[in-house]
């Protein structure tokens, strides 16, 4: 089930207006979220970011405050038209790195032609990634906890590189485009929000 990104400063304006739509929601802690279920059956169990564990009182407000980034995290996004990384401080970006390369696309051609171009294009996609290992284990290194985002293939690729074997990927996956600037700056808020999972009836 996909899940909506909350960012904590709208958290309790969310519940509210789930509680309007719905009627009022019962809040219970279970399993390290926080759950809600409304009277008309609508329920949706919201998880703090980066893998956290909620065992707070089931409010709101005190679930909002428990949200906070950890004191040193990563994002890693990784497409075959390009990727960025950051380091971050909390919520405060350190470092970061974004950089764009050619991909060659798919092509018509049949034949020899075609595998010509399928070798190209497999050998600008690895050298993409080395590139993006690169800058990654530089910008991450003794980082921990990264939230990935980009293509699946793209991201393991890169990951593979035994110099970011120590990183524990932490939810949610971000499904961004090509790494631009606003990319990353959207990837990292997104990465410090709520996630949750609702069931409407």
């Amino acid at each position: 089930m996909p899940s909506v990104l909350v960012p904590a400063a709208r958290w309790e304006r969310w519940v509210a207006n789930f509680a309007t739509g719905h009627g009022r929601a019962d809040l219970a802690v279970t399993g390290g979220a926080l759950r809600g279920e409304a009277a008309d059956g609508s329920h949706f169990t919201a998880r703090l970011p980066f893998a956290g564990t909620y065992d707070g009182a089931p409010r709101a407000a005190d679930f909002a405050a428990a949200t906070g980034a950890p004191g040193e995290w990563g994002v890693l996004l990784v497409r075959k038209g390009g990727f960025a990384v950051a380091r971050l401080g909390g919520p405060t970006m350190v470092e970061h790195k974004i950089g764009q390369r050619h991909v060659q696309g798919r092509t018509k051609a049949g034949g020899q032609s075609q595998q010509r171009f399928a070798r190209r294009r497999d050998n600008q996609a690895r050298q993409a990634y080395e590139a993006a290992a690169d800058h990654a284990a530089r910008i991450l290194g003794g980082v921990r906890l990264v939230v990935t985002g980009g293509d699946h293939a793209a991201v393991d690729a890169v990951l593979a590189d035994q110099r970011l074997s120590a990183v524990s990927v932490v939810g949610p996956w971000l499904p961004v485009p090509d790494p631009r600037r606003a990319v990353l700056d959207r990837a990292i808020a997104d990465a410090q929000s709520i996630a949750v999972e609702v069931t409407n009836t």
